[in-house]
């Protein structure tokens, strides 16, 4: 598909009408009775300036605890798809994502030192610290991967597994020597855990987010250049060397911010830009766009999954996105082969 500011503008407007949808249907969901219609109607007298019909309960459970955790899942599941696309076409490998690489584990293992000393006294040291254990993890995958002959784009998914494994090792370390009741928070949070999301998070990490979306989207043709290869972007003009540490260093930010919030929430960075590659085709102008803004919808609909498939009993979302992602992952490794 050709990208031309119309049919991006048109792919943008679609995405964000069905999330929209998606998320109405999702403020109806969940343990307490609120119907669809109700919440329409809701809707719909306070655009037209009337008394809302819901009453205080209602409002609590729609506008304090349903509506924050549908938008907080949205920016998650954007960032998480918007990071993936980007570590698929630097490393030029169609299995990389922020969980496979292990980059989501790094940024945890920040996010549990930060609470652990204490340090969420501070409004963004947690998404500090997590932005900073994400920086290291790629510092420490792509130091790993390199050779004299380069890094192989293999390789460095392989570096990037055994990163993880490592970092999971080092949270189970800190979750072991922790004796006091944050041990079932951090558990139940590394999973991916939306439960307790807040109006004040979203204030905190959205900038961040949007920035990072902004700068990684001035750079589509450039990562279209790289994902083709790095000698031939050379030859067209691409400063490569400076294009993939500022891409790594924004889609890890991104990625960070949103862990120290979310927890690890597996796969969606695999599964969104598969499925866009699939419908749009590999031009990131499209691409980007298209994976974001699907990706609000798709960790929505993992979230509502989540939270009423067993209800009144919540699933921590990244086991939703891990029962679709690990079947997803073997597939692909079967069709593309690890070693093609």
């Amino acid at each position: 598909m050709v990208a031309t500011l119309r049919k991006v503008l048109l792919i943008c407007l679609a995405f964000a009408f069905i999330f929209v949808v998606i998320a109405i249907l999702s403020l109806s969901l969940g343990t307490a009775d609120i119907g669809l219609m109700k919440i329409l109607f809701g809707i719909f007298e306070a655009l037209s300036g009337s008394p809302c019909g819901w009453n205080d309960t209602e409002k609590v459970i729609i506008l304090h605890i349903r509506l924050p955790r549908i938008i907080l899942a949205g920016i998650v599941g954007a960032s998480l798809s918007v990071a993936g696309v980007v570590f698929q076409a630097l490393f030029r490998n169609p299995l990389a994502d922020p969980y496979i690489l292990g980059i989501s584990s790094g940024s945890a293992v920040g996010a549990i030192l930060a609470i652990l000393l204490g340090a969420g006294l501070s409004f963004l040291s947690i998404p500090a610290a997590s932005f900073s254990g994400a920086l290291v993890t790629i510092i420490l995958v792509l130091s790993i991967a390199r050779s004299r002959y380069g890094s192989h784009p293999n390789t460095l998914l392989l570096s990037g597994v055994i990163v993880g494994a490592f970092f999971s090792a080092v949270i189970m370390f800190l979750v072991s020597i922790t004796q006091d009741e944050r041990v079932h928070t951090i558990l139940f949070w590394l999973m991916g855990d939306l439960s307790l999301s807040r109006y004040s998070e979203i204030i905190v990490i959205t900038p961040f987010v949007i920035i990072g979306f902004f700068i990684i989207y001035l750079y589509a043709h450039p990562l279209n250049l790289i994902a083709t290869g790095e000698d031939t972007a050379l030859q067209l003009g691409v400063e490569v060397g400076k294009v993939k540490r500022l891409l790594l260093i924004t889609a890890s930010l991104i990625t960070g911010v949103v862990v120290s919030v979310s927890g690890v929430i597996g796969f969606v960075g695999l599964i969104v830009p598969h499925m866009m590659r699939m419908i749009f085709g590999s031009d990131h102008r499209i691409l980007l766009p298209a994976s974001g803004l699907f990706g609000l919808s798709f960790l929505v609909i993992a979230d509502t999954i989540a939270r009423t498939i067993i209800a009144p009993i919540e699933l921590p979302v990244g086991v939703v996105t891990a029962i679709f992602g690990a079947p997803f992952f073997i597939y692909l490794l079967r069709k593309k082969g690890l070693g093609s």
